[in-house]
């Protein structure tokens, strides 16, 4: 099994388009480069919001807590 030659990868290749046909193939390599523009604008936009500090958390006061009806207040106890 050593490596191909040009021959076995044209007789591939031929194979693969006449299962497939050009215009499938031509639209599978454009949505490949579309997920992979998708994908490096996404890596560019993680990195850049990691560098932004993030916004404090909201914190729920003794009137926020009687207006929602499904609040439950509980104390945590310690474990003896």
């Amino acid at each position: 099994m050593g490596s191909f030659s040009i021959w076995h990868w044209l007789i591939v290749l031929v194979v693969v388009v006449l299962i497939f046909g050009t215009k499938k193939l031509k639209n599978v390599g454009s949505d490949l480069g579309a997920a992979v523009k998708g994908f490096k604008d996404g890596v560019k936009d993680g990195t850049s919001s990691a560098d932004a500090p993030a916004a404090p958390a909201q914190q729920v006061t003794a009137t926020q807590k009687a207006a929602d009806g499904n609040t439950v207040d509980v104390e945590a106890k310690t474990k003896s």
